[in-house]
This record gives structure tokens, sequence and C-alpha cells, in this order.
């Protein structure tokens, strides 16, 4: 399915007003000139979702949590004691930290990380991932696509972290080893405030995106009663 087939099929499926998905990868030039963000880099994708790129670095993103996890740093020294004893998500720093070093997130070897809407490229060559805001319906319908045409357990996985680590270091991990799992996110406290109250996430590496793009209109998405009754509502 190319490109432009797939942003049709999408709306076709999740109706003409669903957002589309973003894009997210890494590039030596950035695509576009992105002030700092303050705090949580989820607040500047608000432009991206509305069809402005944005380009980040360790410079853009000012959250220390932020760089380790798009993979423009280390792991600052306080980042244990303060997921664990200031926000309260993890029992223990040494759990926090067992946790980081279980992602495997690699140092970027490019520059930038661009997030862009799909509608604004004419590939997907060179993205790592594509990243789905999504309600609970709309969730509905992508995990049940994921789910088609496999019979893993983990085809789609909810797993601890915070909303830059849960969309961008899992799925660049997933990708790197041209591996199947989708990772739901944004359950992180932190960057709630920054999406919509009844959104969630749904990010598909590349690996399984392109995979996914051949099964979209096979599946219950297309001609299926069931599907129609909840896409009457969304």
């Amino acid at each position: 399915m190319e490109l432009k087939e797939f942003i049709e099929s999408y709306l076709e499926a999740f109706g003409d007003s669903a957002q589309l998905p973003l894009l997210f990868g890494y590039s030596d030039e950035p695509v576009a000139q992105t002030a700092k963000i303050g705090g949580c880099f989820f607040k500047g994708l608000q432009a991206a979702r509305e069809g402005t790129p944005i380009s980040l670095n360790a410079e853009v993103i000012g959250c220390g949590g932020g760089k380790l996890y798009t993979g423009f740093a280390d792991m600052p020294e306080h980042v244990p004691n303060f997921v664990s004893i200031t926000e309260k998500y993890k029992r223990t720093p040494e759990m926090v930290a067992d946790y980081v070093k279980g992602l495997e997130m690699p140092r970027a070897t490019k520059r930038y990380l661009n997030f862009v809407r799909i509608d604004k490229v004419e590939s997907l060559e060179g993205y790592e991932g594509v990243m789905f805001y999504a309600t609970p319906d709309m969730l509905a319908g992508l995990c049940g696509w994921a789910y088609y045409d496999t019979n893993e357990p983990d085809a789609v996985v909810a797993r601890f972290g915070s909303g830059c680590s849960t969309v961008v270091s899992m799925t660049v991990v997933e990708n790197a080893r041209g591996g199947y799992r989708s990772f739901l996110g944004l359950f992180d406290p932190s960057v709630r405030p920054w999406v919509g109250k009844d959104e969630l996430s749904l990010t598909i590496p590349m690996s399984r995106f392109t995979v996914m793009l051949d099964t979209m209109r096979e599946c219950f998405l297309f001609g299926s009663h069931a599907w129609e009754k909840v896409k009457a509502r969304l």
C-alpha cells in the first residue's frame, strides 16, 4: 500500500475527522527550526499534530528525561531519585536505574529527531515509527488491526515508562531489531497535561508498520458490521 492510499484508507476506516498520525525519525539536518521547549517536549508536538513539523535535539528538549529517552544524553545522575522519591513512579531508585538500563536505548547517531504528520512527507524512508493519538474507540480499531495477522501474545504491549520512553525509546529499539511489537503509551501522569483527556497513543515501529500496510484493507476495519457500529460514533 502506498502512502497516499494509506491516508485515504485510514480516513475511510476512522472517519474524515480522524487525526492523522505522526512519523518520527532521526536526521543530520533539521526539517524545521524549533524553539527550546521547557519541560515535557510533548507540549511541542501539538504543532506537528497541526501540520507543522518539529525538530528536536539536546538543546531544544528542556527535560533531562526527554534527552535521555530520545538518545541525546546519558542518564542524568538525579533521574533515579527524582523518578522514585519525587515523582513516586517506582518504589526505589534502583528500580528506576534497572528500568533505564533494560530499555537499551542507544545514543542517537544523528543530530535531530523529527516529528512530521504523515501527510507532510513523500516517503516512509528514514523514519523509526508512526505514532497515533487515539481515543478508546480508535484504539480498538488500531489494536485489532495490529492483532489481525499474528498470534504473538505481545503484538501490542503496555509497558511502564514516561511518554517519551514508551513512544520513542521502545519503538526505536524495536525497529532496530526488525521487531513486531507495537506500544500503548501516554499513561505517564507527567505527560497527561499535554494530551487530550480521552487520548492515549499507539506507536508502531516501521519494521511492523510496513507489514501492516498490506493487511489493512483485509481486516475488520473494512466491510464488518461490528466496526461500522463503532465507526458511526467516532
